[in-house]
């Protein structure tokens, strides 16, 4: 069986949560977490269904091994808290992202949304698919590899 992301490939765990701020407060405090720069942006996003929406997202990642992404929720999208667990997603770096996200999908677990680039008519950066579990998976392009390790340095 080829899967289409490997074990090795995985690099973080996003969770969602109500307020970035409380939740970076009371993870240092409880965890001694220690967190990059804040990123507050406006995400252009596409749905499998076809739905393109620009998405206010607010994250942060934590600065040491094994990083936690947090994500402040967003109503009406799929990152919202739920009164069962705000784990998220697990992350992995893929190859090239499409080929990476049609290879989940061949194995079963459906594109849920992605970063959409309106110049290109593709996703970029990311695809989240759901497994069959109802685990969600973020691939994200392997051009990141070498970009994302930069924010886990320490920030004034």
């Amino acid at each position: 069986m080829n899967a289409a992301v490997k074990p090795t490939d995985m690099f973080h765990v996003g969770i969602v949560v109500p307020d970035l701020e409380t939740a970076m407060e009371q993870l240092s405090a409880t965890l001694g977490m220690r967190w990059s720069q804040r990123m507050e942006t406006e995400m252009p996003t596409r749905t499998s269904g076809g739905r393109e929406r620009t998405v206010p997202m607010k994250v942060v990642y934590s600065m040491d091994d094994p990083h936690l992404e947090l994500i402040e929720e967003v109503a009406d999208t799929i990152w919202v808290c739920n009164p069962y667990s705000n784990l998220h997603h697990l992350g992995f770096y893929g190859g090239a992202l499409t080929p990476t996200s049609d290879g989940l999908t061949a194995t079963g677990c459906p594109l849920e949304i992605s970063d959409w680039n309106p110049e290109t008519g593709a996703p970029g950066a990311f695809a989240f698919h759901r497994t069959r579990l109802g685990v969600r998976i973020e691939v994200v392009d392997a051009a990141f590899r070498e970009i994302l390790p930069l924010l886990w340095v320490d920030h004034p």
